[in-house]
């Protein structure tokens, strides 16, 4: 409606410049009328002139109102030539309501942002963003409490008074966790992501405290721990208590004073040598379990170097093979790719599978066609997996969170500490060892470096 009126005053301007102009050249012939002439043609003049400048208000009305959009000036109005007529009054009203409608958006979008930030700043987690040149985007207050950073514009600021950390930060890789423990207040685990905004690529890290997770877990474990080494050392301790007690009393009351000789009946005897025998029993078991706890306790530091994945499959497999023979199970390897290296020590690392293979063996004993497969991956990430699958039984799902509490046993003969033992050293390794099972189908452990 507005374009409508705006064409209709040009038009009406057009018209009367024609009219005048051909009223001019009629009387520009007749020389009577010379003056008249000249008068239409001043007229004809001015018309031109206003016919320009009705169009350049309109054109300079527009470039003022792309500019207020382009530079989000919202606070400009169109109201000063409303006078000029109804066609320029109802442009600028339509002008008006559209800054309206960009200034209603834009306060909405700043309220939304206002309420994002002060989330952002009180939660719990540290957030933190940088780009490729290291410069910040975002950092919460949990971040900068954690970084001992109050105010920080760059990654690198961090070197000198965290260079531990501003490594990390650099060399995560997107997708990525690492664990890192600035003091001893605090330990840091630390997720990594990677956005990309306007074509700049962002990476986004999330820093949250698991000091008191880590010391609730602890102590779980001690508790489990303590309990166990109850379980095990009274078993031992209580039997010979009693056994020395009813020695004490067989000596007082079954030898027999005769002449200045003591004389013991046979009874006597075999008594005695079936309480020695038993003590002796007992003893060794609890110094076999002491040996155990050392064992878990005094695990060498792994000596890292890069080994062939396929080669240590194979090497371990030639040293069960009798045993497998024996039971008859199904083995197969498969490895994807063929040449997938990693970092770590080979004898440890033999010590875990060794222990893991023995395991599902003894599992699938009882199963009809017994199967052990070991699956080795390597994603797109970098991170190699090594998988130890056999179709036993399975793992009752109470036994699942104990299976790797130190001397924590389903077998009869074990000792409960292989599971341990194998845990502890895939952490020396900063990897993981972890368990899934399906009862009466299959029991999965899996190796993560």
């Amino acid at each position: 409606m507005v374009f409508n009126r705006f064409r209709a005053g040009v038009l009406l301007r057009v018209l009367l410049l024609a009219a005048s102009v051909s009223t001019f050249a009629i009387l520009v012939t007749d020389s009577n009328k010379l003056v008249s002439a000249m008068l239409v043609g001043f007229v004809a003049i001015l018309l031109i002139g206003e016919i320009f400048r009705y169009i350049e208000k309109t054109n300079r009305k527009l470039t003022s109102f792309f500019e207020s959009i382009r530079y989000s000036d919202f606070v400009s109005g169109f109201t000063a030539d409303n006078k000029l007529g109804k066609s320029f009054s109802e442009l600028n009203d339509a002008f008006n309501e559209v800054l309206e409608a960009f200034r209603k958006a834009r306060s909405e979008k700043e309220e939304h942002w206002q309420y994002l930030n002060t989330v952002v700043q009180h939660v719990g987690t540290g957030l933190l963003s940088f780009d490729e040149e290291g410069n910040v985007g975002l950092i919460n207050n949990k971040a900068r409490k954690f970084m001992n950073a109050p105010s920080i514009r760059n990654i690198d600021e961090l070197k000198e008074s965290n260079e531990g950390l501003h490594n990390l930060l650099l060399q995560l890789k997107p997708g990525s966790n690492r664990l890192f423990r600035p003091n001893n207040h605090l330990h840091l685990a630390i997720h990594s992501t990677e956005i990309i905004l306007k074509g700049k690529t962002f990476k986004l890290v999330t820093l949250q405290n698991i000091q008191s997770e880590l010391q609730q877990k602890e102590i779980e474990a001690w508790q489990n721990l303590t309990k166990v080494l109850r379980h095990e050392i009274m078993n031992s301790i209580t039997p010979i208590s009693s056994l020395t007690s009813t020695l004490n009393e067989i000596l007082v009351e079954d030898l027999i004073r005769k002449d200045g000789n003591v004389v013991i009946a046979e009874d006597t005897i075999d008594d005695l040598e079936e309480g020695l025998n038993t003590i002796r029993s007992r003893s060794s078991g609890l110094i076999r379990f002491v040996e155990a706890y050392r064992d878990y306790t005094t695990i060498p530091p792994p000596k890292i170097k890069k080994i062939q994945v396929a080669e240590l499959l194979d090497h371990v497999a030639n040293l069960e093979k009798v045993e497998i023979r024996k039971a008859k199970v199904k083995f197969a390897i498969s490895t994807e790719p063929t040449d997938i290296e990693l970092f770590g020590d080979e004898e440890l690392l033999e010590m875990v599978l060794i222990n893991l293979i023995k395991n599902s063996i003894e599992s699938v004993a009882q199963t009809a066609n017994p199967a052990v497969t070991i699956e080795t991956r390597k994603d797109e990430e970098g991170v190699v997996s090594i998988q130890v699958i056999d179709n036993g039984p399975g793992i009752i799902p109470d036994a699942l969170e104990r299976i790797f509490v130190p001397f924590y046993t389903t077998k009869k003969a074990g000792s409960g500490i292989g599971l341990a033992l194998s845990r502890q050293i895939m952490q020396l390794h900063n990897g993981t060892l972890t368990v899934e099972s399906i009862p009466n189908q299959e029991t999965v452990f899996k190796m993560t470096f």
